[in-house]
């Protein structure tokens, strides 16, 4: 069988969003928490940030140079889950169960994992470095139908000082890698990269 039939053609959906808190120790060294899910994905668009700088020379481009600067958007889900409201946006939970937020209080850093479906195989993604604004605030009243009101919150996917910004799984991943993809942040084997 040719490679090509393993290859998506197309990708469509999102599902299975996890988060998995960044550990920095005193040394620099990064790892992460164990991945959590962030249940009821609706939407996620992310855009690069970088830039372009070309260099003119015998009236020319002569050389071009880029950065990546990692990515930003938006993610939406159907309502924010209180694990990562605690791990991650530093909301306070009291002993009287009310979550309290603290303008004081910076979030966390973490680790973004998720999935498009393909036509093949669904492609999963991680994204290493992640900071998040709050989520919005809205509700409306309900009406003849009940709509339901979602959770957005921008999120900015910066490299780690190795330059790492995102992984993605590809038709030659292993099983073993693909199968473990939300147990552990991915780590890349040293020489494989």
């Amino acid at each position: 069988m040719p490679e090509t039939s393993k290859k998506n053609k197309v990708k469509f959906g999102l599902k299975s969003v996890y988060a998995a808190l960044l550990i920095e120790d005193e040394d620099g060294s990064i790892s992460w928490d164990t991945p959590f899910a962030i249940p009821g994905a609706v939407s996620l668009s992310l855009d690069p940030e970088g830039e372009t700088s070309p260099f003119y020379a015998d009236d020319i481009i002569y050389y071009q140079s880029t950065s990546n600067s990692g990515y930003s958007g938006d993610l939406e889900v159907a309502l924010i889950p209180d694990e990562f409201r605690e791990k991650i946006l530093k909301e306070e939970k009291g002993t009287d169960g009310v979550y309290v937020e603290n303008a004081n209080v910076e979030p966390a850093e973490f680790a973004l994992m998720f999935e498009f479906n393909g036509d093949k195989k669904a492609t999963r993604h991680v994204l290493y470095r992640c900071s998040c604004t709050r989520p919005n605030v809205s509700g409306q009243t309900v009406e003849d139908t009940k709509e339901p009101t979602t959770d957005t919150m921008t999120i900015t996917a910066m490299p780690l000082a190795d330059g790492r910004v995102k992984a993605k799984t590809s038709p030659d991943t292993t099983d073993e890698v693909y199968n473990s993809w939300y147990t552990t942040v991915y780590e890349s084997t040293p020489g494989t990269v």
